[in-house]
């Protein structure tokens, strides 16, 4: 068994820190600090966003708004472009399964 306590770790501002990752998925931990945000951001992959603590807000290419602080669980499909901004200081898990999810460069070409 593999566990952490995302809010008891040191995780800087501006370095995330990889937990884990294996073909299955790769689990990374963020802090954000308040007003900052990860700006429109899209991965190859299926991700999950959980917030750990403090309060986050997501906008969809749409311009749809959802907020929320801990609990609040966001799932966004590959390729999915969003903006997440921190409206307080927050720690975020992102998961993105599979690792690295089709398209990414790290596969090459055959993608």
């Amino acid at each position: 068994m593999k566990a952490w306590t995302l809010t008891e770790m040191d995780v800087a501002p501006h370095r995330p820190v990889v937990l884990d990752s294996a073909d299955e998925g790769r689990l990374i931990a963020l802090h954000l600090p308040a007003g900052e945000e990860l700006g429109e951001h899209r991965v190859h992959e299926r991700a999950w966003l959980v917030v750990a603590s403090g309060a986050i807000e997501l906008v969809d290419a749409d311009g749809e708004t959802v907020s929320g602080g801990p609990g609040l669980v966001a799932e966004f499909a590959p390729n999915e472009s969003r903006i997440v901004r921190a409206t307080e200081d927050a720690r975020v898990l992102l998961l993105l399964s599979p690792w690295p999810g089709k398209g990414h460069p790290s596969r090459g070409q055959a993608d």
